[in-house]
């Protein structure tokens, strides 16, 4: 079963290589789904496999000056937080099965949600441009402390499901900054406030016992070349048709997951 593990690590890694989506998005509904992990354990141990592979990418955005550290640090006024207390409510919650299936029902939540941002990513973006042409100065009054909101509510989710961090993070910095965040600035932006984000989400999963360390080091083994595999191949891949095979594949693990098991 090890090397399923693996070979689950380099399919998640090439298509995050060739698309950009999330791995959180991919790799924690194939380990609840296929392999039969643990919703807590599933989202502990992928936490830690992002945080890891996003420290490569966001070193790398990092020194080409790929990061607003302005809206770096509102994002993490709310995330940061937003994330401690949910850890904490996990701990002191005493509800394991409830719990679990919180963790499942958010999880299938924040898939759809997922899909929702790859198809209307470019029409969201479209739409806080209207709104920012047509009333500049209190769009900007705004952008602050619905910054520091949108932290909140994606250190929440990433927390309880480990996903979030990626589309639905890029989506909301697309809808508040549709003028200032320049495509680059957006993915480097959106990776390196993931970083510290996962992190301690990942050691508050760890503390509590959430994290197969096994698990992680055999999806690393995968992972990893999966996605300098990605990045070389994915000018000759037609990136929409995935991208809309990938909508596909989340919408369907994301009703399962919502749906109540018999």
């Amino acid at each position: 079963m090890d090397w399923m593990y693996s070979v689950a690590g380099f399919l998640v890694g090439a298509l995050v290589g060739m698309t950009g989506v999330g791995g959180g998005a991919l790799m924690t509904p194939i380990l609840v789904l296929l392999f039969g992990v643990g919703p807590a354990t599933a989202v502990g141990t992928d936490l830690w496999f992002a945080a890891l592979t996003k420290s490569v990418g966001g070193f790398m955005h990092h020194r080409r000056g790929g990061v607003d550290w302005q809206v770096l640090r509102r994002l993490s006024l709310g995330s940061l937080p937003a994330s401690v207390l949910t850890l904490l409510w996990l701990r002191f919650s005493g509800s394991g099965q409830t719990e679990q299936r919180l963790i499942l029902t958010t999880l299938g939540c924040v898939l759809l949600l997922t899909v929702l941002a790859m198809i209307f990513r470019a029409k969201t973006q479209a739409w806080g441009r209207a709104i920012r042409l047509r009333a500049p100065g209190r769009f900007k009054r705004a952008q602050p402390a619905l910054t520091v909101f949108a932290g909140a509510v994606l250190g929440t989710l990433v927390t309880l499901t480990s996903v979030g961090a990626g589309a639905l993070g890029v989506v909301m910095l697309v809808y508040l900054y549709p003028l200032r965040m320049r495509p680059a600035k957006l993915v480097g932006t959106d990776i390196v406030h993931a970083i510290p984000l996962t992190i301690i989400a990942g050691s508050g999963h760890l503390l509590l016992g959430n994290v197969d360390l096994v698990l992680l080091g055999t999806l690393l083994l995968g992972s990893i070349p999966g996605i300098v595999f990605g990045s070389f191949v994915s000018a000759k891949v037609p990136e929409p048709l995935l991208r809309w095979a990938i909508a596909l594949a989340l919408s369907f693990a994301g009703i399962k997951l919502i749906l109540p098991v018999s």
